[in-house]
């Protein structure tokens, strides 16, 4: 008798997506319903509590520069402000494009690459935008971790539409439908400076594929080479 049963739900997802992910879902657990599992007005405040803690803004890069004084919890807030979204709805649509994006990239590269893609890409992002954007607010969640991401799989798009000789601007086709989203939204109801972060997320996430495919740049020339 053949087994029918279903493979399991991260049957084919790298293990750091799947840590990363659960470590999304237990920090939103806990700003949602506490540690008495309630939800009330107190979680709210303990959410906004978290940006202020954890989250970057470019007024306390500013300060950190004036001052010369790079402390580590400072330092921190470069990589901890991808843990902390605004809202229930905001962390399950983070989630979403996160497993979507580490299947798909992971596919292609190790984990310890998807590990560098979303951090690389996060700090670079908030980095940017500090500078950017003094007066830019407070940025903080996943997205621009997760457009380091969809950098890598540009990468994989492009470079396989460049060796199939096929136009490679179709590579770039959801990184410019997910900016023009972002461009209407902001239209409507009012945007802020946080999508340069995300843009310069996906930039970082495209030229660290370049380094980290497996056989690394020398492997990206031979392909250009025969393309």
């Amino acid at each position: 008798m053949s087994d029918t049963s279903p493979p399991p739900v991260f049957n084919s997802i790298p293990p750091v997506v799947v840590a990363l992910f659960v470590i999304f879902g237990m920090v939103e657990l806990w700003f949602t319903l506490g540690p008495n599992f309630v939800v009330g007005a107190e979680t709210v405040a303990w959410r906004m509590q978290a940006i202020e803690r954890f989250g970057v803004n470019p007024q306390i890069v500013q300060w950190m520069i004036e001052n010369n004084d790079y402390r580590l919890d400072h330092l921190a807030r470069f990589v901890s402000f991808s843990f902390i979204h605004g809202s229930m709805i905001n962390t399950a649509v983070s989630c979403a494009l996160f497993l979507a994006m580490g299947k798909m990239v992971g596919s292609a590269f190790s984990s310890t690459a998807l590990l560098i893609f979303f951090i690389g890409s996060a700090v670079a992002g908030a980095l940017v935008f500090s500078f950017a954007a003094r007066d830019g607010g407070w940025l903080f969640g996943s997205f621009a971790g997760i457009y380091g991401l969809i950098g890598a799989y540009t990468f994989m798009i492009w470079i396989t539409l460049r060796v199939r000789k096929a136009p490679q601007g179709q590579a770039f086709h959801l990184i410019a439908f997910l900016m023009g989203i972002q461009l209407l939204f902001g239209m409507f109801f009012g945007g802020n400076s946080t999508w340069i972060a995300d843009l310069i997320g996906f930039v970082t996430g495209f030229f660290l594929s370049f380094f980290l495919i497996p056989g690394g740049f020398s492997s990206v020339l031979e392909m250009l080479r025969k393309s």
